[in-house]
């Protein structure tokens, strides 16, 4: 049995009683009371769980204005059931909703409930409209929530999830993790101030956490979740009741003002690795706002807003499915209109081999706090060994390198053209297991697929770059660039693998054995040790300058020519260094950025903490400033240029290690 409030009805009069039966029947009748009247019973609709083997339901809630309900049952399925109030939907019982004022006896309410059961076969048994099978594991769904246009679920899988409807199906839009060691997640609380609270049990005790401050607010001793409880919270009071060997405990506490003031709120918990910008936003009444995305070390990536006005960061979006350390971000390419909304394709991957795809939706909101809006929807995820924790008795195989990071990722251009006649998407990933991989994704499906893969470096690969070169005949080949640990960079033509990824992924639905990416074109020796910052630039002429910057602090810029092979080898593609120019000891530290910004132009930044502009002239660098920054322990860098009112260009960056910082005006 349970009980779910009726939109648009007083809940104190009405209500809806959900029972489930025999044969994963489930049953909706609505409830009626008033004082000093007999409940009025009325049979609304019946409704068929699916099979499985513990076939009942654990929650329910009425979507407003949708004629739908959204079941959750001890599978831990959510369902969507079609649902209606008008009275041809509904069997009516004689003497049970016919405004009857009589009072209730034993004998009578039995009568009337008997009444109201026998007229059930009048009534259709409708099947879902949409089954998410084992969406919160096997451990059954806790509750369902409708706030906000969307549809909230909480398990006892430790995770809380957020869904909406397209057409009549239900979608998963996002997975939250609220804390490390939060299994049994039992409700959400919305608050009027904005703030979500997040209602579990963590061991033997009942927590209350705040997504707003992601710290407990309460944690009461009580002995576990497998017990009857109810939580009550007023802006002076709260109590907490519950069931304990037999006795019904009360916990009240009084509400206390707040001694803490959070003078700057933190982005991460830990160290930033790697940092991205999408774009910027206009905003009536606001300078510039400028989103970025960051991934740290604690295991999270977060979606934020900067304003150059206030030069202060609000995060917009907190994405938790990692479960190791976030090092490196990939975006697809942006798309906007007018500076009023963006949207990408974002990539996250580091420990654990683990992959996440989302998709970012960003649009200016005047009314809000950050004046952005942001929309967070999970695409695909992927882990290498998630076959491996499928397989039985894995215990007495020796799994393959358990420790497997992603140190780099890049999006290979230009594959979603008519060309290729594909909507697949392919990102290329630098491994600490010595192997450069290729994965496809395909967005309607939410599949990501290993495509590809090579381990010709023999060690840790740190950074990939791809590229995209274009015939004058309107020929495309596909470039990649590796760099390693023993600071070599390799150059590939991965244009035949797309391709026949492509084609065995169509005729295979999906599903795939990696290819061979096979020998690379060209291999140069950059530097004597680890390559941590690599960047590849077109120049007008149609080629490439490849900068990169190592652990000795030194500096190595090439440039390349490709062309393509004539006679016999038509298909064969041919690199040519035609210069090299190295930097030793331009920096005193790691050098962990460098951006190519024109032909004759660089930026390297560095753990010394110096940033600095190169001119690069034939055979040489010199540099023209250095400008000292504030972030210690610096990982990564982005930057890009801003069109200023007179036409000039001026470059800005975004530097992060521990801690965040932008800087702009460099000539």
């Amino acid at each position: 049995l349970g009980w779910a409030p009726r939109p648009g009805l007083p809940p104190d009069t009405a209500a809806a009683l959900l029972a489930s039966g025999p044969d994963g029947e489930m049953l909706w009748l609505d409830v009626t009371h008033h004082p000093g009247q007999a409940p009025g019973v009325q049979l609304m609709g019946r409704y068929l769980l699916p099979p499985c083997k513990q076939r009942w339901h654990t929650c329910a809630a009425f979507l407003p204005q949708e004629g739908l309900l959204v079941c959750g049952d001890r599978r831990g399925s959510l369902l969507l059931f079609p649902c209606s109030s008008s009275p041809g939907w509904a069997a009516e019982s004689t003497g049970i909703a016919d405004g009857d004022t009589d009072l209730v006896g034993e004998d009578c309410g039995s009568e009337r409930e008997l009444s109201c059961l026998l007229h059930k076969g009048a009534l259709p048994l409708e099947a879902p409209l949409s089954v998410l099978f084992g969406l919160h594991g096997k451990t059954g769904v806790t509750s369902v929530t409708c706030h906000g246009g969307y549809i909230y679920s909480t398990g006892r899988d430790g995770c809380y999830r957020q869904l909406c409807l397209q057409g009549q199906q239900l979608e998963v839009l996002r997975k939250y993790r609220p804390c490390k060691g939060l299994q049994w997640i039992e409700e959400l609380r919305f608050t009027p101030d904005g703030d979500l609270l997040v209602l579990g049990f963590h061991s033997d005790n009942f927590v209350v956490w705040s997504s707003r401050t992601g710290a407990n607010l309460h944690c009461i001793p009580c002995g576990g979740g497998h017990r009857s409880w109810s939580y009550c919270s007023s802006p002076s009071a709260e109590a907490f009741a519950f069931v304990k060997c037999g006795d019904v405990m009360l916990y009240c506490r009084e509400a206390e003002p707040c001694e803490q003031q959070v003078l700057m709120p933190s982005l991460h918990g830990r160290e930033i690795a790697c940092v991205r910008r999408l774009g910027a936003l206009e905003v009536p009444g606001h300078a510039a706002l400028n989103i970025f995305i960051t991934g740290s070390e604690d295991t999270t990536a977060c979606v934020l807003v900067l304003s150059e006005r206030s030069r202060a960061a609000v995060p917009l979006a907190r994405l938790s499915d990692h479960i190791s350390s976030v090092r490196a971000l990939a975006l697809a390419s942006p798309m906007g209109s007018d500076n009023e909304s963006l949207s990408t394709l974002l990539f996250s991957a580091g420990g654990r081999a683990q992959i996440e795809c989302y998709r970012l939706l960003c649009a200016r909101d005047p009314a809000s706090e950050s004046a952005v809006a942001c929309q967070v929807i999970h695409v695909a995820s992927h882990r290498l060994d998630e076959h491996w924790e499928q397989k039985k008795n894995r215990h007495k195989l020796i799994k393959m390198d358990p420790e497997t990071r992603y140190m780099s990722l890049s999006v290979v251009p230009g594959t979603s053209s008519e060309q290729l006649s594909t909507p697949w998407k392919f990102l290329a990933a630098a491994c600490s297991d010595g192997s450069v991989r290729v994965f496809g994704l395909l967005e309607a499906t939410r599949k990501l697929v290993l495509v590809a893969e090579s381990f010709h470096h023999q060690r840790c690969v740190l950074k990939v770059e791809a590229f995209l070169h274009t015939q004058a005949g309107g020929e495309r080949r596909h470039l990649l660039c590796s760099a390693a640990t023993d600071g070599s960079i390799a150059f590939w033509d991965i244009t035949s693998p797309i391709a026949d990824a492509t084609d065995a992924l169509h005729r295979a639905e999906g599903g795939m054995q990696p290819l061979a990416l096979g020998a690379p074109l060209l291999t140069v020796m950059a530097h004597s040790c680890g390559v941590n910052s690599l960047h590849v630039c077109k120049t007008p002429e149609g080629r490439y300058l490849v900068a990169s910057g190592s652990d000795d602090g030194s500096i190595h810029v090439c440039l390349l020519e490709l062309a393509l092979g004539g006679g016999e080898a038509a298909a064969r593609t041919c690199l040519r260094v035609l210069e090299r120019v190295a930097r030793p000891c331009a920096h005193a530290a790691h050098v962990t950025g460098i951006r190519v910004l024109r032909p004759d132009l660089l930026l390297s930044a560095s753990v010394d903490q110096r940033l600095t502009l190169w001119h690069r002239r034939p055979g040489g660098l010199d540099a023209l400033s250095t400008t000292f920054f504030h972030v210690p322990d610096l990982a990564e860098l982005d930057c890009w240029e801003v069109a200023e009112a007179g036409g000039e260009l001026r470059y800005c960056c975004v530097l992060c290690g521990q801690g965040l910082e932008m800087l702009h005006s460099m000539a």
